[in-house]
């Protein structure tokens, strides 16, 4: 078949295990390996695909960014991968209020384009910057703002379709197509299709015989589907208005319960959402850099959060409609605060921790102990929804099992995950035990069992009993009209395996003994891979860091969650050692450029730059060191000579065979080396870490460090001895990173001074990297106690105007470890000065990655994704960057030059002083 496919399409396919591996998974506690995977590149060859695999006995699953939480995306047969090639927005009729779309968009894609005209794709899921419109039909997906605007299948007009015979078809309202075998199912069990339906709104199991029997709309009725009967290639979707303002009231609450009993006076102010956040979101969200701005504007130590969100174009009537609230929850005793959030910027830290409760909760996962998607997607009607809460939490105490609370109180859909162990019998079975009990009280309640997040592997068991003999005769009547054979996606809506098959953890070999050089908190190096849950938000293009590559390649191996999962079938293998030198594996983990961004976007903080690291050494014990690597991780040496025989040494780097000896890439331009010694004292009260790059290229940086802190009023010692070992370190040489780890930590220990940098990627190195490497060396640890940002030291500096636009970008590794908070804060110092931080991601460079004549292309297509485009857009502007390789790659790829801060900080100061004399 692999053959056959390959000829037939013009995307590509891919049968390597690797690849089915990481096709294996998706953001549920199931896993099943398919055959092979495709990557259609248009409709034809959705349906060549669809056709050949007939031919072959072999099922289809469709899938876009595999984020379903329900095992909609994994199958044995062949997986469509939807998300590559079928992303494009092929028109948007703004007077129809209409888009035509491919299903690999991403909603925010979507939204970004619709909002030229002032309209967005009514559905919000929290998944809205990775989430695809395709696996938004499959699912009939929801999200915050549903009691506004409906699901998906109130927003689909019209689909082009793969049927399983491979033919494409046109659905929509009067379509032929089918029809007349749907009439008779229709006919044959109408009793049951009038009454065995919950008579809840918000559902999204099961088919949707009662939507069909109420408008014979074809297109609105594979809504939901979730790929077991079309494969959708194109969508027409409707737009509604795009509201100009929202405001967010937030609630605090002493319980979770009284967070939900205070729902009845939210919806009675009409909001567009309210969603609840509990205590375990909230502790987790504290912990981590990129999530911790909530944690700072909280009042007091809530255990639960109410967010209130009110959506309109009168800014007026939104700010009322806060008020009349916060005096309806005083009025009533409802929790102890209400935090009004009224501007974008306010609400950044709050939109930022709701949209990620899924991640933060799954960070709290201990070994194999994880919080699961089995009874997180019930609903009922909000007058219920506090007493079906503590039924609920009673049930999961009988067995207990402990949960996190997260969700839609607005339309009665909490998200309840509690934490099981699947490798433990005794737990596999309270959670099936638990999901019975919670699919029998959803019931007694009127509600659904699958609320926006589907059937798929977790729920499906249960449609027989949920819906009736007669009804799921109906649905299963239905398969067999759109199926005959069983071909797409078997196994969910109807003839379900158990809910216990296919466990991912369960799946997997126990980990054997390996040694590493790093130490790995809570286990070994396959518990630091196998963090990761699938949940995608590695797969965002357009905000953040995280994952670099992926925007520009749009593989999945290419993202965080691809390189972990491949990472896990290496540490699964009965080798594990040996393993992790495969050279497939390698490719895999090539094109990481090692930004750390993971480590702190990543809600469960999956560390794929030391996972790297680590990978590399092992591999460097098979097959030796490469003579670049070896030459990149003494940059140092080379570095210092090269500064010693400048200028003759710039020439010689511009020797062609040279280059070509090292595979450096021709078409980009080295350091330039300069002489030149940075003063300091013998002795401090602070120690500037004069690093490696900085020191021998650009010391003008480390002047105006020094010059800024004597102008503080502070002593600086500066260290000139020894290397970080982050060179050493990002090219796996790590045995000799610990080295000089050991050394220099020896020298900075000589005193208890403050150690600051003026490059990230050293000065945090000491902190991140060195205690890994010698966790149970005191000086070790002491340095990394002692690092501080230099911004802490700068506070009162005498700083003359400056009318400037200063458009700052920030290094990978400073926002991975403490955020760019406090140098947008300190250039904002700067009188007159206008500071602009711009979200540009990744500058592409990491290094020596965009030196390296096989990465030079994409290191230069990740810098134009954002940053190239930011900095042309402001001609007028200094650019400041804190990274010399994100300074080299703004020079390279703009032509601008961009300043240290530090710089710019420097001649306000040497202005201010002009003046004073």
């Amino acid at each position: 078949m692999r053959d056959d496919l390959a000829r037939a399409l013009d995307g590509e396919v891919a049968f390597d295990d690797y690849t089915r591996h990481l096709y294996s998974r998706d953001a549920s506690m199931y896993a099943i390996e398919p055959l092979g995977v495709a990557f259609p590149r248009h409709a034809d060859d959705v349906a060549a695909a669809v056709a050949i695999a007939g031919e072959h006995g072999v099922s289809v699953t469709a899938r876009g960014a595999g984020t379903s939480l329900a095992g909609q995306t994994v199958g044995a047969g062949l997986v469509l991968d939807l998300s590559r090639h079928l992303r494009s927005i092929v028109d948007i009729d703004p007077q129809r209020r209409v888009a035509r779309v491919q299903p690999g968009v991403v909603q925010d894609q979507l939204n970004r384009a619709a909002a030229r005209h002032g309209l967005m794709f009514g559905p919000d899921t929290s998944t809205s910057n990775r989430a695809t419109i395709g696996g938004m039909i499959g699912n009939n997906s929801a999200g915050s703002g549903s009691i506004r605007y409906g699901m998906t299948i109130d927003h689909v007009r019209a689909l082009d379709v793969v049927l399983a015979d491979g033919s494409s078809v046109h659905l929509g309202q009067g379509t032929a197509a089918l029809r007349d075998g749907l009439r008779d199912i229709l006919a044959t069990h109408a009793d049951a299709i009038r009454d065995g339906y919950p008579k809840y709104w918000r559902r999204a199991g099961g088919y949707r015989l009662d939507r069909l029997a109420d408008s014979g709309d074809l297109a609105a009725f594979v809504v939901g589907s979730e790929g077991t009967l079309v494969v959708v290639t194109e969508a027409l979707v409707g737009l509604v208005p795009k509201p100009r303002h929202t405001m967010i009231a937030v609630g605090h609450f002493t319980s979770t319960i009284a967070a939900i009993e205070a729902t009845a006076d939210a919806l009675a102010c009409d909001p567009a959402a309210v969603e609840l956040m509990d205590r375990t979101i909230l502790d987790l969200s504290r912990q981590r850099i990129e999530y911790a701005g909530l944690g700072r504007i909280l009042h007091g130590d809530p255990e639960a959060l109410l967010f209130v969100s009110f959506s309109g174009d009168d800014e007026g009537q939104l700010r009322g409609a806060v008020d009349r609230l916060a005096r309806l929850w005083e009025r009533h005793r409802h929790g102890y605060h209400t935090l009004r959030a009224e501007t974008p910027a306010q609400q950044a830290g709050l939109l930022k921790v709701r949209k990620s409760s899924l991640g933060l909760l799954m960070a709290a996962s201990t070994g194999t102990s994880r919080p699961l998607a089995f009874v997180e997607d019930t609903a009922v009607d909000p007058t219920h929804l506090a007493e079906y809460t503590r039924r609920f939490k009673r049930v999961l105490e009988r067995h207990g099992l402990r949960a996190g609370f997260y969700g839609h109180c607005s339309v009665g859909c909490l998200h309840v995950r509690p934490f099981v162990d699947v490798r433990r019998p005794e737990q596999v079975r309270a959670m099936r035990a638990v999901a019975e009990e919670v699919k029998d009280l959803v019931r007694s309640y009127g509600g659904v069992n699958s609320s926006e997040h589907g059937d798929g592997l977790a729920r499906s068991e249960f449609n027989r009993e949920l819906f009736g003999d007669g009804l799921y005769a109906a649905m299963r009547a239905v398969k067999r009209l759109f199926d005959p054979d069983g071909r797409l996606n078997p196994g969910k809506i109807v003839d379900a395996p158990p809910m216990t098959e296919h466990l991912r953890d369960a799946l997997l070999p126990p980990a054997l003994p390996l040694r590493t050089r790093l130490r790995y908190e809570g286990g070994g190096m396959r518990d630091a891979a196998d963090r990761c849950m699938n949940i995608g938000l590695c797969r965002k293009t357009d905000t953040g860091v995280m994952c670099p590559s992926y925007p520009a390649t749009r593989q999945e191996e290419h993202a965080t969650r691809g390189r972990a999962n491949a990472l896990v079938k290496a540490l699964s293998s009965p080798d594990p050692e040996r393993a992790l030198g495969d050279e497939r594996l390698h490719e895999i983990l090539d094109l990481c450029l090692m930004c750390k961004a993971c480590k702190s976007e990543c809600p469960l903080g999956v560390d794929v730059a030391a996972l790297k690291a680590e990978t590399l050494a092992a591999r460097h014990d098979t097959h030796g060191v490469p003579l670049r690597s070896r030459a990149f991780a003494n940059i140092r040496l080379l570095n210092r000579l090269g500064a010693a025989t400048a200028p003759l040494s710039n020439v010689v780097g511009r020797i062609g065979v040279l280059r070509r000896l090292l595979g450096i890439t021709d078409r980009r331009p080295l350091p330039t080396f300069r002489r030149g010694r940075v003063r300091g004292h013998a002795r401090g009260d602070v120690t500037l870490l004069a690093d490696s790059f900085t020191t021998y290229t650009e010391p003008g940086v480390l002047r105006a460090a020094v010059d800024l802190l004597e102008a503080a009023g502070h002593r600086v010692r500066v260290e000139r001895g020894g290397c970080c070992g982050r060179a050493a370190f990002s090219k796996g040489l790590l045995d000799d990173a610990r080295d000089s780890a050991r050394a220099l930590a020896r020298r900075l220990n000589a005193d208890d001074n403050p150690i600051v940098g003026v490059e990230p990627s050293c000065l945090w190195t000491l902190r991140d990297e060195h205690p890994r490497l010698l966790p149970e060396d005191p000086d070790v640890r002491a340095v990394a106690g002692r690092v501080r940002q230099i911004e802490e030291l700068l506070v009162d500096l005498p700083l003359n105007r400056l009318e400037r636009r200063i458009l700052f970008h920030g290094h990978c590794h400073q926002k991975a470890e403490v955020g760019t908070g406090a140098t947008v804060a300190l250039l904002r110092r700067i009188p007159g000065a206008t500071v602009e931080e711009v979200d540009a991601g990744c500058c592409g460079m990491a290094g020596s990655f965009g030196f390296e004549a096989e990465h030079y292309e994409l290191s230069m297509a990740i810098g134009a994704e954002r940053l190239f485009p930011a900095v042309r857009a402001a001609p007028d502007a200094l650019i400041a960057a804190t990274g010399v390789s994100c300074r080299q790659q703004v020079r390279h790829g703009t032509g601008r030059t961009a300043l240290h801060p530090l710089e710019i900080l420097r001649g306000a100061l040497e202005r201010e002083d002009a003046r004073g004399a």
